[in-house]
């Protein structure tokens, strides 16, 4: 049987060519590792290209630049999500996309770079690092976590984590789920509005859909409680960008931790770059060793799943694909 021809992008980390998955994937097909997008390879070197291993969102993946690989039968998409691939068009050539959803890393990954910015925007780490630099010795006053109240918008994989580390820390937890939960789970569920004026620190954690999208706007924002702090390491579009800017400016917040963006990477005059209540980060909630690791050794077992025809319709995008 003729190897296949695999192609893995952006390994701007350099771990995965030296990943335990990556050896595995040597074993029964031809795996070429770059650290560039697809954007930057010519259509030449695409053109025999079978299986693509995407990492996160790094490549957009549109039906034009899923046209530039004639061959292609297989996308090996890490993450647990694929906004940046048009999976119709990949459902329409008959072309597979598995996701990385069985993935532990991240489980640990988000929630603690949650509390890092929540810390960080509470106790002023960011300016009090710049104060340092700058040679001065001047004090800052924070607040603490223990005894106060966080707010969480989503109640999946993140934000069950992230509720019981809330209360590892001493905080009192509301949760606003769209989905229905274990009333007898120790957290307290509340309406939209009233976890929004109740909290002190709010964390999102919700998937990205039509639904989510916006969700968190002027009116939202302006009913949060004075001097309160958002967190998001979800997805930026999320929140009203423009809406938290001036949330941030007048009031009624303290301060934001953001680790995304309604528009990535964040334009280098956005005004979130600059603001001295604003710690923002370059979307590197999931970018741990162990994240990266886990990717190649999960697109392994897919990969060794389609090679015996036998891919499981629960981890893919277009499960229809299987007919």
């Amino acid at each position: 049987m003729t190897e296949l021809n695999v192609l893995v992008l952006n390994d701007a980390e350099g771990l995965l060519a030296s990943s335990e998955g990556i050896r595995r994937m040597r074993e029964h097909a031809n795996v070429r590792v770059v650290s560039i997008s697809l954007d930057d390879i010519p259509d030449a070197e695409l053109a025999d290209v079978q299986v693509l291993m995407a990492v996160r969102e790094r490549s957009k993946l549109g039906a034009a630049e899923l046209d530039r690989l004639p061959k292609l039968e297989l996308v090996l998409q890490t993450g647990g999500h694929a906004y940046h691939l048009d999976g119709a068009h990949a459902t329409a050539r008959g072309i597979p996309v598995t996701l990385g959803r069985r993935g532990q890393g991240p489980r640990a990954a988000v929630p603690e770079l949650t509390f890092a910015l929540a810390i960080g925007a509470l106790r002023h780490i960011g300016t009090a690092g710049e104060s340092m630099r700058a040679g001065k010795w001047e004090p800052f006053l924070g607040r603490t976590l223990s005894g106060r109240t966080l707010g969480i918008l989503g109640y999946g994989r993140h934000g069950k984590t992230v509720a019981r580390l809330a209360k590892a820390f001493g905080m009192d937890v509301l949760v606003w789920s769209r989905t229905d939960h274990d009333p007898d789970e120790d957290v307290e569920f509340a309406p939209l509005d009233e976890l929004l004026t109740r909290s002190d620190v709010i964390s999102i954690h919700l998937r990205l859909s039509d639904e989510s999208r916006g969700l968190i706007g002027e009116r939202e924002l302006s009913s949060m409680k004075p001097g309160s702090v958002l967190v998001n390491t979800a997805r930026g579009a999320i929140v009203d960008q423009d809406a938290l800017i001036a949330a941030l400016t007048n009031g009624p917040l303290a301060a934001a931790g953001l680790d995304v963006f309604t528009h990535e990477p964040l334009a280098s005059g956005s005004e979130l770059r600059s603001l001295p209540n604003v710690i923002a980060l370059p979307h590197i909630g999931w970018t741990v060793e162990e994240v990266f690791l886990e990717f190649a050794e999960i697109a392994a077992d897919q990969l060794d799943d389609y090679l015996r025809g036998e891919l499981s319709p629960d981890e893919l995008l277009n499960p229809d694909v299987l007919g």
